[in-house]
């Protein structure tokens, strides 16, 4: 494979672009550092194919990026390949308002051909290749000027590694017959709403135990202003003001800046200074949520007892099912869609349709209608079919 030097220029980045856009994939990975910052500061991206990879610097002065994100966004004939690439897209979100497309994680196909679950890519190169990734230069300062060979030589690792891996486990997958059942996840991936951050619905990651209107309206205005504030200065939300604190506020609101200095998580020249001023006009605008802006109450019938042991043993089953079928149990279903099931609901379950439905959920609607029961015999736990239910 030709390994190019770093790029650094506008010219040599258009022609990588400009071949690898013939390529029928590309492998992606960036590094980045985010500790002390709102926004991910893009410290470098690496891309490659079969034939050539490069890291590219986008720190380096005068060099437009366009060619490159142009390919990762616009160009529908070129699969981006990810590992883990849940960070890597919300980075090209920031930039451009879109997201890779169309796309395939390996960590992700990795559940399908029974490879683990949320599998390393370390761990994924060495079972797959059999290579051992010199991991040295993990927890290196990304942003610092200039880079050195090693920090390059390890970032370049990471997609050339994994040009190596995409066509590996492509491979597999058609012989299992299991790359449809990969597509839902793909799109989940490169679906933009996941990367939207709209200060308007800030509050609604933020835990309160509250669902009193004029409660959840104070928290919907201050994690608003929150978000701006965190924006403005990029810095992270919690070095603003912490969730916990936020959240206190909402449900005991001060009646004075003056009293901000008496609130835990805030320092107490807030009651004398010009953020604490901006986070009192922001709770002087709050309004009550109307019935129609509160949020659905937890769509979660409660289990009880009998429903306890019932989602224990579709657990049973799950793990059952994992090991024949060799696909990890977090890609065929979710503990909550399990304890939902063993409540009592159908509707809307992923696990009751599709592929999952097939190899998995036909089975856990029949042990918890009654026409399916485990058994011991021989000391091997066995499955039945049982008249009940029918």
């Amino acid at each position: 494979m030709n390994i190019h030097p770093l790029i650094t220029d506008t010219e040599s980045l258009n022609s990588l672009c400009e071949r690898l856009s013939r390529s029928p994939f590309v492998a992606v990975d960036t590094e980045f550092m985010r500790e002390n910052t709102y926004w991910p500061d893009l410290c470098l991206i690496q891309i490659g194919d079969e034939e050539e990879a490069a890291a590219v610097d986008p720190k380096a002065e005068g060099l437009d990026m366009t060619p490159l994100l142009d390919l990762l966004v616009d160009n529908e004939d070129v699969l981006k390949v990810f590992h883990a690439g849940g960070q890597d897209v919300e980075i090209i979100y920031n930039l451009t308002g879109k997201t890779p497309h169309p796309i395939f994680d390996t960590q992700i196909a990795a559940m399908a051909l029974g490879l683990g679950e949320q599998v390393g890519y370390s761990n994924l190169v060495e079972s797959l290749i059999g290579k051992t990734l010199d991991k040295g230069a993990r927890f290196t300062d990304w942003g610092r000027r200039p880079l050195d060979k090693r920090q390059i030589d390890y970032a370049i690792g990471d997609v050339t590694y994994l040009a190596t891996l995409f066509p590996k486990m492509l491979e597999r997958l058609r012989k299992t017959g299991r790359g449809a059942w990969l597509d839902e996840e793909m799109e989940r991936l490169a679906d933009p709403s996941n990367y939207e951050n709209d200060p308007a619905l800030a509050w609604k990651r933020v835990r309160v135990s509250s669902r009193k209107p004029d409660v959840l309206g104070r928290l919907r205005a201050i994690a608003g202003w929150r978000e701006q504030e965190a924006r403005q200065k990029n810095l992270p939300r919690g070095r603003i003001m912490k969730d916990e604190t936020l959240a206190d506020v909402a449900s005991h609101p001060p009646t004075s800046q003056d009293a901000l200095a008496r609130v835990r998580g805030l320092s107490p020249a807030w009651a004398g200074n010009d953020i604490g001023g901006r986070l009192m006009a922001a709770l002087a605008q709050a309004k009550p949520l109307s019935a129609e802006e509160l949020p659905p109450r937890e769509d979660r019938p409660g289990l009880g007892k009998e429903g306890a042991l019932v989602a224990d043993l579709l657990k049973l089953l799950l793990k059952i099912r994992s090991r024949e079928t060799n696909v990890a149990a977090r890609l065929i279903a979710r503990t909550e869609e399990l304890e939902l099931l063993a409540a009592g609901k159908r509707d809307g379950l992923a696990i009751l349709n599709g592929w999952r439905f097939k190899e998995f959920g036909r089975d856990a609607l029949d042990l918890v209608e009654g026409r399916l029961a485990f058994g011991v015999k021989g000391g091997k736990l066995l499955m039945t079919r049982t008249e009940i239910g029918q």
